[in-house]
Formats: C-alpha cells, structure tokens, sequence
C-alpha cells in the first residue's frame, strides 16, 4: 500500500510504455476499485442513487423566511441552519468581505447576502454580532438592500421591507393573455411558470406575516426604502423592447387596482388550477423549491385553509428538500432533488468498470429508472409539440407534466449501452428506449438543437420584461443538451441520413466557439460544454483528424493547469449582456469533476495516448480521498448562468471513477476509440 500510495503521490506520474508498467497498474486499479466500492455503498435500498444537491444560502434563508412568515418556530431547526449560514459566511470571507456569494470562491452577491442576514435576523442574530456587523458593512459597500434583484424584492414587500412598488408588475391577469400576445406563460421555460403563476396571486393580494417578526432591515439601505425612485431591473434588456416594457410597467404600477374584478377572479381561478393541477404530491409543484413556496403562499392568500390536502401536500413537498447533516450539526434546504440523473450518471461510470459487482448494482438501478418513465401525461412541453407522444424521464423522482430531455437522453443511453454489456434486454426495454427517442426527436427545436424543457422556447424580447432581471425566463436550445441528444442518436445507430442526427451535427459544428471550446449551459462551464460537444460529435463519426475536433483537443490541453487538473469558476460565463469576447475566461484551481471531464472530452477526441490525458489522470489519483471519492466544494453545476449555480455532491463521486475506468479500458483493449455516446 506505501508503494501504491507513493506512486499516486509523484507529479511524474506517466501512462506510457504501451498499457501501464506494474507500479501504476496497481495504483489505477486501486484507485477505480476504491472509487467502486464508495459508489456501491451509496446505493438506496431499492437501486437508485441521490446525492445532495447544494445551492447558495439563497434557500435555507428563504425557507426561513417562509416558515417564519407563518409563524411556524422550531429553535432547535432554526439553530442549525443558522450554523449553516455562519459557517458558508465564514467559509467565504475573503471572497465576499463578510457577505454571501452564489458559489464557493465567488465574490459577494447582494441578493443572496440580503436574504441571508435576514433570515439570521429573524432567527434572533442580534444586528451588534460581529458576523453580522461584517455583513452589513458588505451589502452597504454593494449598493445597499435597494440594489438586490427583482425576486428578493419581492420577498422584502411580503415582510414589509419595501414598498411594492420596488417590484415589477405581473397580475394574475397574464394567465388570461392569448397565444398570440408578446407574453404567453407558454413561452417562458417551466421553472418561470411554475413560479411566476403563483406569485402573481401572492403580489396581487400582497398578505402580512401571521405573526408580529419584529424585524426592520432598514440598517441595509443606502437609501431608505420608501425614498428610492429608480428600482433596478430588466438587467438582461435590449431594445426596442426594454424601453416598451419598462412603459408598460409604469402604466401597471398606477392602474392595476382598477382592473375589473371579473378578471381578476378568472384570472386568480385559472392560476389555482394551474398549481393544483401540477401540485405533484410530495414531490411538489415543479419539484423546485421556488415554486412549492410559492404555492403555500398562493393558498394562503385564496383562502384555502391550513388543513386542505393540497396545502399539507405542498407543506410535505419543502419539507422533502430540508436535509441535516449529522457530523456538522447542520441543517440547509436543497432546491431541487435530483435521482434520475444521479442514477443515470452513476449506471454509466459503474458500467466502465467491468466490476461485475458495479454491474449488478447498475442493473438494479436501471430497474429503477425504468418504471419512472412518463409516459401517461402530455407535459407543459406538449403546447409547442401537441402530436408527440410523452416517453421522457424527469430529474426528480417525479415531475410528470415537465419531462427533461437531457435526463431522458442519459437514461436511453444507460439503457441502450447496459443491452449491449450486461445482456439488460427485454420488451420492456426496448418499449421504453423507442419510446422515449420517439419523444426526444420531436422535442428538437427549429435550428437542430434542444433546450431541457420545451421545444423552440427563444422567445428572447421576453427576458427584456422588468421582472426578469435575472435573464433565465427561457430554454433555448444549449450544447449540452443538445450534445446529449446527438449522442443518443448516434449510440442506437441513427446516423447523418437522419435528418434529426444531421441537423444536430450542423447545430454543434456552428455552435463551437472561435477558439474551439462549446459553451455550457448546465455545468461550469467551457470544459462541461466540451466535454459534452466532443462525446456526441464521435458517437456520431467525426473523426479525431476533424478540425472541430483537433481544435477542441488544442483549448483543452492549452486550458490545462500547472498541476495536470482543470478547474474553471462561476464567472467564466460571459457577463450579462455580453458575449465570451466580452470576458475574460477564468480557469480555476483544479476539481474532481472538470478534470474528469476533461479526460473524457480528450478521449473521445483520439488523445487518448497525449501526455495532458496522462497528467489529468495522474492528478485525480493523486487527490482521491481514503474512502474512494475525490473532496470538491466548489460549484460545477449551474442552474442560471452568473446567477444560480450548484454544487452536485455526486459529481466528485462518479465522473473521476468514469474518467480513469475508460482511460484503463482504453489503453488495454485493441482500439483507442470510445465506442459510447457518452
């Protein structure tokens, strides 16, 4: 073990000499066994997996916030998130000087540091403490509270911090608006109209907490509320249409008490159904976590009482996402749940072991996966697609009316490859896999792309509205869904006479950056996006000599750091308004997760024998933990760019123990082509 150990350890680490020389054969097999086994020990009891999945201080606060607006106290539970916030702010001093920041290393950002010294505020944080002094001397130096963004203003008004009309105008009245209209919750992405129907009700009614909070935070302003005239907004906006919009606000700000009543009561009516219909059990509306908040707020404020089903239901479905830690004595809320994809992503990583015990485990949670297939509700997605037949998975354990193509296309090829190794075939396999590859093929937009939600959703005037600031009102078409979908394609066989398959090769190829990285929607960011560009575009026959793909492998290995790894920041995405020669990108200390999925990107690219593949590997062996995973708090996932990030507890866990696993198979089997969509 010393010498496997000092092995690992050793810079030089090299994969040479035509396979591995006995000492780093050893410290491989070691590492992708280890790794093995910390997988096949998180397995639940009926074959899936779940992960935490992490956001920013963002949601504990605010489920602080929505429990103490109903007067619901719990000291003990309270005690343990504020332990959380303390130590997030601690954690992240020299960045934020004393506030919050969107992900782990990133500077201060005002909304969520609001949110967060509030929620300390409400759980008895005395405003004289020394945290909470460094926090406010943060947010003052930012700007104040006035400068935070549309939706935590929002909250501020249910408290009564700040007036509503430091919030942008969206009556439940839009619910009634034609198709045809410029706005239509049809063409805004799902995680937009799960939460804005709801809220609409909530800012028309405009309720009071049910008990006294005793709080001000007027010590956050650099204006005093009532005092501010110009409110920011609509940050994402261009013309002519922010210009449009904003007008269209200031006339809604002083005419909305004179709408007729009958409307707003159809309208009122017709957000009660939207929510109650895709209320979703426990699992909640939307399965985020805006949304089911926002939902409790929409009954209280219609009247339906404490103990109505749908309001319990909605109760249960935040307090699902509320998740402790025992060895910190900590508690914090997730956003969102996510075992479809970790099971998906898991099922791959364990099937490039060979482990026949890794391959049993796979087949249970592929069972799984199976019967969460929807295949019995036409989804939001079906007002843009009416004739396609449902067949997709959800990311979480259930969202039936909202489907993600991304999800289902890593289920498929889960699915597809576990035939061809593990002998998983069956009716109703091959039902499900048709089944689904029908639906994904009619989720593709206009353009050869796909978006995760919706079909065509590009309305783009729309994130110009004043409520948008945050600029994530759609789902366009990205790289990496759409590389994912390729992917599927070109794994059950459909090639370039396909005209899906073709159009999504066009797609790609145009879509790749001057300097030969892919842009990455849902993971952070240029590294995810290529790795996920460079996956599809050699399932789907590009060869390695293809200038997309030598000038792909060229970004990685010049993007590669000093110590063999990649890393990459939240702020490597282009600045708002802006477009990636607007910024500077900004690579950043080495993780678990990009590095792997650097290595992947390489060797489907043919580099698999390049010196950068034997560096990347040499660095994950050198920082894997003693119980086989690899330590990472930084955030690779995104939810909205430069907005909302995320930090997969699973990523760390699976995508190295993938990585290494194929750079193993590839160097001892006859052929250095990655034979997989992913």
């Amino acid at each position: 073990m010393q010498d496997l150990a000092a092995a690992a350890a050793r810079p030089e680490l090299t994969l040479a000499d035509d396979g591995f020389g006995p000492s780093l054969r050893g410290t491989l097999d070691a590492a992708i066994g280890r790794a093995t086994d910390h997988l096949l020990r998180r397995q639940q009891a009926d074959g899936h997996w779940v992960f935490e999945l992490e956001a920013d201080a963002t949601i504990p606060s605010e489920y602080l916030m929505l429990r103490r607006f109903f007067g619901k106290r719990d000291p003990a539970q309270e005690e343990r998130i504020g332990r959380y916030l303390r130590r997030v702010q601690a954690q992240e001093e020299a960045n934020c000087s004393g506030g919050w920041p969107l992900f782990h290393g990133g500077p201060l950002d005002i909304s969520c540091s609001v949110k967060a010294y509030f929620a300390l505020r409400l759980i008895g944080d005395a405003p004289e403490a020394p945290h909470m002094q460094r926090a406010r001397a943060a947010i003052l130096a930012a700007g104040g509270a006035e400068r935070s963004n549309v939706f935590t203003r929002s909250t501020l008004a249910l408290f009564g911090q700040v007036p509503w009309h430091a919030v942008p105008v969206m009556p439940p009245e839009i619910c009634l608006l034609p198709r045809w209209f410029p706005f239509h919750l049809s063409k805004v992405s799902y995680w937009a109209r799960t939460v804005i129907v709801p809220l609409t009700v909530v800012m028309a009614r405009r309720p009071r907490p049910l008990a006294e909070i005793g709080v001000s935070l007027r010590e956050l302003f650099v204006t005093p509320p009532e005092q501010v005239r110009r409110w920011p907004g609509g940050a994402h906006a261009t013309e002519p249409w922010k210009t449009a919009f904003a007008g269209l606000d200031w006339v809604l700000q002083r005419v909305q008490h004179l709408f007729p009543a009958g409307a707003r009561a159809r309208a009122e009516a017709m957000a009660e159904a939207f929510v109650t219909e895709r209320l979703n059990g426990e699992d909640g509306l939307g399965a985020i976590y805006p949304a089911m908040a926002n939902a409790i707020w929409m009954y209280h404020c219609l009247g339906v009482p404490e103990d109505d089903p749908r309001v319990v239901t909605a109760w249960s479905a935040v307090e699902k996402l509320v998740l402790h830690r025992p060895d910190t004595d900590e508690t914090y809320v997730q956003p969102c749940l996510s075992p479809i994809w970790d099971t998906a992503l898991v099922s791959h990583a364990l099937m490039e072991t060979g482990d026949a015990r890794a391959e049993a485990a796979v087949t249970r949670g592929l069972s799984w996966l199976l019967d969460r297939q929807i295949t019995d509700v036409a989804g939001d997605w079906a007002e843009a697609r009416p004739g396609v037949l449902p067949g997709g998975w959800a990311f979480q354990y259930a969202n039936p009316h909202y489907p993600d193509v991304d999800d289902t296309a890593v289920v498929v090829l889960a699915l597809d490859r576990a035939q061809r190794q593990l002998g998983n075939a069956g009716p109703q396999v091959a039902r499900a896999v048709a089944r689904a590859t029908d639906w994904v093929v009619g989720m593709q937009s206009k353009g050869g792309g796909w978006g995760a939600f919706d079909a065509d959703n590009t309305h783009h005037h729309l994130n110009s509205i004043p409520f948008a600031d945050h600029g994530a009102l759609l789902d366009p078409p990205t790289s990496d869904v759409s590389g994912r979908c390729l992917a599927m394609l070109a794994q059950l066989g459909h090639g370039p006479e396909n005209p899906a398959v073709q159009q999504a090769i066009d797609y790609m190829l145009a879509e790749q950056e001057p300097d030969g990285s892919w842009y990455g929607r849902w993971g952070v960011n240029y590294v995810y996006g290529t790795w996920s560009a460079l996956t599809a575009l050699n399932a789907a026959g590009l060869p390695p000599e293809h200038p997309a793909m030598r000038k792909a492998v060229t970004w990685l290995k010049a993007h590669q750091n000093p110590d063999g790894g990649w890393g990459e920041d939240g702020f490597a995405y282009p600045r708002r308004g802006g477009t990636r020669a607007d910024t500077d990108l900004r690579m950043g200390p080495s993780t678990a997760s990009q590095t792997a999925w650097a290595l992947l990107a390489l060797m489907a690219a043919g580099a698999v024998e390049d010196e950068a593949v034997e560096r990347g590997a040499a660095w994950l062996m050198r920082h894997q933990g003693r119980d086989g995973s690899w330590p990472e708090e930084d955030y690779t996932g995104t939810g909205f760019p430069r907005v909302f990030y995320l930090r997969y507890h699973g990523y760390a866990r699976l995508f190295p123990l993938w990585a290494l696993a194929r750079l193993r198979n590839l160097r001892r089997g006859n052929s250095r082509q990655v034979t997989h969509g992913l």
